[in-house]
């Protein structure tokens, strides 16, 4: 394989030969790539990189695959266009169900297809011929002299393992090449073996001691048992590529929500039909009755039911007007609506689920190290058992010996491919991944999916997370000297600027009052306190008493008292300061989510102990938690002190997830073992955590730990099957029965248990899409 140099053919950059992100082009050249954003751009566009790379004529051939494709065991094997992985010779799969033509059939399967076809209709033939004496064929059996019925075989063999069997070979030689054994080096050595030996003893008979030829001479064949391995090999190959494209129908189904077009206002307010991708940031427009939302957005004009089941898994529709966000894919009711574009895209909350589930599913949980380790040396131990297996029935065997080793050294190795035990946690976790993602929860990695049953402990947030992060401004309380609407007007000046659930309240309550927030400059945020800045030349600061003591800004008594009274009745408090002295207080309430209660009962059922952390003061924090029933609260929080608090637990020997939805909350986040955040926060804090749910409700926390458990079990489930088939299947191929009971598995058998184990592990993973959340 040549290889290209080392420059990132999206962005220009140079990148490292060693780099970890690298493709192969339809040429075989190898493409590297500085991070994973350029090779995500190549997988989503590579026509657009090849034609800028090698002009025109070389970017892609009419009628190629352009999908870049990986591997279900090995998910850092890429490479564009549909082909086998180099390292265990699985057919590829595609890396983005959502790339290209979605009922664009896989190559790889189309192909298996038509070889074992084939195969299937040339083997049965040979069967017959193999056992027209056992079927009362007899007296049609003398009209052809025995020798000529082996070449009558080996006439009808010969394609089936050289043309249908070909991608076997092909794969166990690169297996061999690239010191990488794997099911197919076996299942190459097996057919291999038993038709090289038939091939010989059909030309050349002479060639073998007298004891293993018969009174005409000849010397029995496998012919059969070498065509059959191969029809049933690949039917194995086309029953688990059909079930592993089920797989990523979960992601097809999530691209189906999607609208194909739009209806766009123009400027003059002409409304025209328009292609989803012709849609901006900015655009207006217009969602009929009984139409879906075509992208993110916020209500401008209008009021209407939204069924917004597709996140939420609600089935009650959601009142929506001008203010309002709405999510594309949602479903509009029985009113007319007008929305400006605030995402599109791959910026879409749908765009967003459908990359965190395939990153998800490509991703490798903890327990896939045992079947890798054990992986590592299964198939050299198993050519070794062979060898042995063919040396002991050499030595011990009854005649004709050599016969004898034959079968029972291509049945060792037919019947141990590792297929199924390299597929037992790769499938369970793409099936969960996309199970998870229908029910509202997004798994980042197959480690989350792993680690969140074993959560003891659950830190959560306040704002956002156990309320409802819409919170509204109740009360407006000016010092002397003030007034009210003079210090609303420059505290909402200053919160204009920040994203802070609290700070939309001030400035929402604003609003309604009748005030317009002036502009600020100098804006600052102050991480956990409040926020700054200069509104028409003065100094405003709004935020916790302890920002304002860090400024040297004197709360007065009266606004203590003040504080201290709307705090216990659960509302949060910020006091602003002007130039230096106290000008008032602010009191904002938030109200707790309805479906809160709920969760956090069924998180105690689950036996998890729920902590709450906040930045907020301890009397508006104990107004939340009192009534439901929280374990412990800790507040007056910074951010710092939130992630040194979950590192703090940890320590004690807890599995800490952590739950939250704002800026504050990432160190929080990444600290802990499982990161939860809310899809209705900050990018933020979806970036940091390892679990997303989709509509921000705790009860998602339950179902995900229900899923964990399934996928869990599913997986423990395979692997059990996977190694106690070949703990068993392996002995008993080797003829270890055979003294006791005369038994010895024929290849043929073995070819069928083989397909049969990899299928059964599809199916059980399968399982996963009905499982009860």
């Amino acid at each position: 394989m040549s290889t290209l140099d080392v420059t990132d053919p999206v962005c220009g950059m140079r990148t490292d030969i060693p780099s970890r992100w690298l493709a192969h082009d339809h040429e075989g050249h190898t493409v590297y790539f500085c991070s994973q954003h350029c090779l995500d751009a190549f997988v989503r566009e590579p026509r657009k990189y090849l034609t800028e790379r090698r002009g025109p004529a070389a970017a892609t051939p009419a009628a190629d695959d352009t999908r870049t494709y990986t591997c279900p065991m090995h998910p850092e094997v890429r490479q564009v266009g549909s082909g086998s992985c180099p390292k265990c010779g699985m057919a590829l799969e595609p890396l983005d169900p959502a790339a290209g033509d979605p009922d664009q059939e896989n190559p790889e399967y189309r192909t298996m297809l038509k070889r074992f076809r084939v195969a299937a209709v040339l083997s049965v033939p040979i069967v017959l011929i193999a056992m027209r004496h056992m079927l009362g064929l007899g007296s049609l059996a003398h009209l052809v002299s025995p020798r000529s019925w082996q070449l009558v075989e080996l006439a009808l063999a010969t394609p089936v393992v050289i043309w249908a069997g070909w991608p076997f070979h092909q794969r166990a030689w690169r297996s061999v090449v690239r010191r990488s054994p794997n099911m197919f080096t076996l299942i190459g050595l097996g057919t291999a073996m038993a038709f090289g030996y038939s091939l010989v003893a059909a030309l050349w008979p002479e060639l073998f001691p007298a004891s293993l030829r018969d009174n005409h001479g000849l010397v029995g064949v496998y012919f059969e048992a070498a065509a059959v391995i191969v029809a049933l090999v690949l039917l194995g190959q086309v029953l688990e590529l059909r079930a592993r494209s089920s797989t990523s129908a979960a992601i097809r189904s999530l691209l189906d929500l999607a609208p194909k077009l739009a209806r766009r206002i123009d400027a003059d307010g002409t409304e025209v039909d328009v292609h989803l991708d012709a849609v901006h940031i900015g655009d207006r427009l217009r969602v009929r009755p009984g139409e879906k939302v075509p992208v993110d957005g916020v209500v401008v004009e209008g009021t209407s039911h939204v069924d917004e089941s597709m996140l939420t898994g609600e089935p009650v529709p959601i009142s929506r007007g001008p203010g309002d966000r709405v999510v594309g894919a949602t479903i509009n009711g029985t009113g007319s609506l007008v929305i400006e574009a605030e995402k599109v895209g791959n910026e879409t909350m749908l765009a967003r689920i459908v990359a965190m589930v395939a990153a998800a599913q490509r991703s490798r949980a903890p327990i896939q190290r045992t079947a890798d380790r054990v992986a590592a040396w299964f198939v050299p131990a198993v050519i070794v058992i062979a060898v042995v297996a063919g040396g002991c029935w050499l030595t011990f065997g009854p005649e004709p010996r050599l016969a004898y080793a034959l079968v029972a050294s291509v049945s060792v190795l037919i019947i141990a491919c590792p297929c199924a035990l390299g597929l037992a946690t790769p499938m369970s976790i793409i099936v969960a991944s996309g199970r998870g993602a229908a029910a509202g929860v997004l798994f980042r990695n197959a480690e989350a999916i792993e680690t969140l049953r074993q959560v003891d402990t659950l830190v959560v947030d306040k704002t956002g997370t156990l309320t409802e992060g819409k919170p509204r401004l109740t009360d407006v309380a000016p010092a002397p000297g003030w007034a009210a609407i003079d210090l609303l007007r420059l505290a909402a000046a200053v919160e204009n600027a920040s994203e802070h659930p609290l700070a939309q309240a001030v400035v929402g309550g604003a609003r309604d009052r009748g005030v317009v927030p002036d502009n600020v400059q100098d804006f600052t945020s102050h991480t956990g306190l409040g926020v700054s800045g200069a509104v028409g030349g003065r100094t405003v600061l709004v935020g916790t008493a302890a920002l304002l003591d860090g400024h040297g800004v004197e709360v007065s008594a009266t606004a203590v008292t003040t504080a201290a009274g709307l705090r216990e009745a659960g509302k949060t408090v910020m006091h602003v300061a002007v130039d230096g002295a106290f000008a008032g207080s602010l009191g904002v309430a938030d109200p707790i989510k309805p479906t809160t209660g709920e969760a956090i009962a069924r998180l105690h059922r689950d036996g998890i102990r729920i902590i709450m952390l906040t930045g907020d003061n301890a009397a508006t924090a104990r107004a939340v938690a009192a009534p439901l029933g929280i374990d412990e609260i800790v507040a007056g929080m910074l951010p710092a002190a939130k992630a040194e608090l979950v590192k703090q637990l940890q320590a004690t020997g807890r599995k800490v997830a952590m739950a939250g939805d704002g800026i504050n909350d990432s160190p929080a986040l990444a600290q802990a073992d499982v990161g939860i955040a809310m899809g209705t926060g900050t990018d933020v804090a979806i970036e940091s955590a390892q679990v997303t749910l989709v509509r921000g409700d705790l009860r998602g926390i339950a179902r995900a730990r229900s899923l964990s458990r399934a996928t869990m079990r599913n997986i423990k489930q395979n692997l059990f099957f996977a190694f106690v088939y070949n703990a068993l299947g392996v002995p008993i191929a080797a003829g270890v029965l055979y003294p006791v009971l005369g038994i010895l598995l024929s290849p043929m058998i073995a070819a069928a248990a083989m397909s049969l184990s990899s299928v059964s592990v599809i199916s059980n993973a399968l399982r996963l899409r009905r499982a009860a959340l």
